[in-house]
């Protein structure tokens, strides 16, 4: 069949129907959207050259309108679907679209997938894509010649064949490109210091999805985010919220666009991939997991650093707050499969070159944030750890001391965790997001985590001199150490003050990054 479109630009592809005409003599017209103008192509009729472009004017407008008419009644064999066009003219079709169009044609059944593989169609992509740049506009003989051997050996290639190496290039790029954004490390925190650039590059977001115990799935796009120091906070709120009580557990995943050159940000009618960074089961909204609340809201932590909020009426979901520490972040959230996360690569032991010192020349930065405003931000160094002091499979890293008067630092405003919703907000007192980094003695982050902590009362400082003021505490533990901070309150200047901080780690993290015995 001989094709009617020519070098028809893809314009004229956004909108395609297919129709046998009653009363038209047998001939088959092809109806397509230019310029927002419905025209018509005649595709082999009598009297016509297939391909003629139909008159555009005012009397072939009222012809068509009657024509048209017609072919609105009930019959048999009035329309036929897109899918009904020969092979040929959907390859043809398709021919004219980008790759990112190209993959979404291939989700629409089995026969799209089939023709979205085509070879042919997509080594023109990957050449155009993966050309040479020159200065010159002359074509190098022998580039000329490899394209033609190419086109000639598509054929031969397995069905999809340049599709895959098309994909595999593009996504060499990407990641050769974020390396050299995520390069310059900050000297303080030890990580990236362009994150927002890599964010913006790569088109990196995140998503939340729930899922129900009939197997039913709820995707969410994130609301808000907020850039911080040391970590990314993700936000999610609106009216659509599944009940609760249906809902088994929710997928934190990172998605970015599969082509990340062509779209600032992630979007649903672009081809997407989603990597999974965690997996939190709901039925774990106890009591044992409620960090605080207010008139309307009470606040739950799933770790690794999860907040969600529930109506204190209704208790339905009002938020969702993720709290994603920068360290390899990006890996992440862009590394993964949509089922499987991704791990970091196995840790190559470092040589202790003074094991006897214990643990030496370690640094530490920490946040205490919340809505975007800090209370603490500081960092430490030549932080040590004796190798004969031990606690209950720890070792302790003295950070600020109670009888070091010039260590103890004061939180700045007032500590609380800020929420919000389509409606209403508020503020979680006596919560925050704490991010911390610990670099060991070669600068490389040792233990990080992004996660919401409270203060709550205690009996007072556990040792060296007393204080003025009731007492308080901050505590945090995972698997691989934990936190302990305690803080005074000053009434005359309504704030806290930090007395003693300090780290416990644990032995087996220690061991397994020196390859040591403690």
């Amino acid at each position: 069949m001989a094709m009617p479109f020519g070098a028809a630009p893809a314009a004229w592809l956004l909108w395609l129907s297919f129709r046998e005409p009653r009363g038209c003599r047998g001939a088959r017209r092809v109806q397509v959207w230019k310029d927002g103008e419905r025209q018509c192509l005649k595709l082999g009729s009598l009297g016509t050259r297939p391909g003629a472009m139909l008159p555009a004017g005012p009397a072939a407008l009222s012809r068509r309108a009657r024509q048209d008419k017609v072919c609105r009644r009930p019959s048999t064999g009035c329309s036929a679907s897109l899918d009904s066009l020969p092979s040929e003219v959907l390859l043809k079709i398709l021919s004219y679209l980008d790759a990112a169009a190209l993959l979404c044609a291939g989700c629409v059944n089995r026969r799209f997938y089939h023709l979205a593989n085509d070879n042919f169609i997509w080594i023109r992509i990957y050449s155009t894509a993966f050309s040479p740049r020159r200065s010159h506009w002359r074509v190098d003989p022998a580039e000329k010649t490899d394209l033609s051997v190419n086109l000639l050996s598509a054929g031969d290639k397995e069905a999809g064949y340049w599709k895959k190496e098309y994909l595999t290039k593009q996504i060499a790029s990407v990641k050769a490109a974020l390396a050299r954004v995520l390069k310059p490390l900050h000297p303080h925190t030890g990580l990236p210091m362009k994150t927002k650039e890599a964010l913006r590059v790569s088109g990196l977001g995140w998503v939340i999805i729930l899922r129900a115990a009939d197997g039913r799935e709820y995707t969410m796009e994130h609301a808000d985010l907020s850039v911080n120091d040391s970590s990314v906070t993700v936000v999610w709120y609106g009216k659509d919220w599944p009940p609760l009580a249906t809902l088994s557990s929710l997928d934190l995943c990172g998605v970015t666009p599969v082509f990340m050159g062509q779209s600032r940000t992630p979007s649903r009618i672009r081809p997407r991939w989603h990597s999974l960074i965690t997996k939190y089961q709901l039925s774990q909204l106890t009591e044992s997991s409620a960090v605080g609340g207010d008139r309307l809201m009470r606040v739950f932590c799933l770790p690794p650093g999860l907040v969600v909020g529930l109506w204190k009426r209704e208790e339905e979901l009002a938020f969702v707050m993720a709290n994603l520490h920068l360290h390899c972040l990006v890996e992440r959230s862009m590394l993964g499969s949509p089922a499987v996360p991704y791990e970091l690569p196995p840790h190559t032991p470092v040589s202790d070159d003074s094991p006897e010192r214990g643990l030496h020349g370690y640094r530490l930065h920490v946040d205490m944030h919340s809505g975007g405003v800090s209370c603490l931000c500081g960092s430490f160094h030549n932080l040590s750890a004796s190798k004969g002091y031990l606690e209950n499979e720890y070792m302790k890293l003295t950070v600020i001391s109670f009888k070091n008067n010039t260590e103890h630092l004061p939180l700045i405003g007032k500590v609380g965790l800020s929420w919000k919703t389509n409606s209403f907000d508020g503020c979680i007192k006596s919560c925050s997001i704490m991010d911390l980094t610990l670099l060991e003695e070669y600068g490389k982050p040792f233990w990080c985590f992004s996660s919401p902590v409270c203060v709550r009362c205690c009996p007072g400082p556990s040792d060296g001199p007393n204080f003025l003021g009731e007492a308080y505490c901050v505590d945090y533990s995972d698997s691989e150490g934990r936190l302990h901070m305690e803080l005074v309150w000053v009434e005359e200047t309504e704030e806290y003050f930090i007395v003693s901080l300090a780290l416990y780690l644990r032995l087996a993290k220690v061991n397994q990054w020196f390859g040591t015995q403690y």
